[in-house]
């Protein structure tokens, strides 16, 4: 589909909707496969929460995809397709009008009029009135989809490097409501100089804002730059989460990301609760 055409919002679009489900269902449905097969005597041991049928979590089919909305699509595009990999599902734009500002921004609007205050000015955009669009493009990895949004004034290009709003500067991923995207490494990979990597071949596309955090104490980018390589993964030892490595990083767009290996006594806890999850869905 050409980024270039003309859409309106159709969430009920059989089409579009086969090719979401279809996009994470068959890579979910990969990994699930891979790790079912692993004590299932601790599925049946193990309580997990009711799948009764017509109950919620028995209408739900998993995860679909994260979203995230960014400044510049064309940067955050580069950054996940081409330093990690992803693949275009497929992209589609020029989003305006009542039903997409209806489905995405009424709660918004309504908080607007209960402050008495123009909706622009908490970061609102005009999709009803199209002097704002939205655009979205569809990354696959092997087990779920991100989702790129950008919204943009109407006489700025698709992909441009200008969104409707300024980001919001400087979150800790302490503040409540603030998300993050978790990547996980293969088990055969040396971590720490993947992170290495991964900062080279950022700074190396002018993303400079990709930069990881070290295990060990730094207070100014220079220290954090100069840190030994083996500063560059968290190994957790203490149960239950011993065999997890980590480390924060933030992307292009200022989003916090995460990057785990899985080794040892927490892999097998992930595919115990996985077999679990899947043999109560299958009652």
């Amino acid at each position: 589909m050409s980024h270039k055409q003309k859409a309106s919002f159709q969430p009920d679009d059989p089409d579009r909707r086969a090719v979401l489900c279809a996009a994470g269902g068959v890579a979910l449905g990969g990994i699930a496969a891979a790790l079912v097969g692993n004590a299932t005597a601790f599925a049946q041991e193990t309580p997990a929460a009711t799948r009764a049928a017509g109950s919620l979590g028995a209408r739900l089919q998993g995860v679909q995809h994260f979203g995230l909305t960014v400044q510049d699509m064309e940067r955050a595009y580069e950054f996940y397709t081409e330093v990690l990999g992803g693949t275009e599902v497929f992209r589609h734009g020029d989003f305006q009008g009542d039903a997409v500002q209806n489905t995405l921004l009424a709660d918004q609007e309504i908080l607007a009029n209960q402050l008495g205050v123009n909706p622009r000015t908490i970061g609102v955009p005009d999709l009803r009135g199209g002097s704002q669009r939205l655009d979205v493009r569809f990354i696959q990895f092997d087990n779920v989809v991100i989702e790129l949004l950008q919204y943009r004034d109407a006489d700025r290009p698709m992909g441009g490097p200008k969104a409707f709003a300024e980001p919001v500067e400087h979150m800790s991923p302490a503040f409540p409501r603030m998300m993050h995207i978790c990547f996980h490494v293969g088990d055969d990979v040396d971590f720490n100089r993947f992170i290495a990597d991964l900062e080279a071949e950022s700074a190396r596309r002018g993303m400079t804002q990709v930069r990881a955090n070290r295990i060990i104490r730094v207070s100014t980018e220079e220290e954090r730059k100069a840190a030994p390589l083996s500063a560059n993964t968290n190994k957790v030892t203490v149960a239950p989460s011993d065999g997890w490595e980590l480390i924060y990083c933030k992307g292009p767009e200022g989003e916090q990301l995460e990057f785990v290996k899985a080794l040892g006594p927490v892999k097998q806890r992930f595919a115990d609760a996985l077999a679990a999850h899947l043999q109560l869905a299958a009652k």
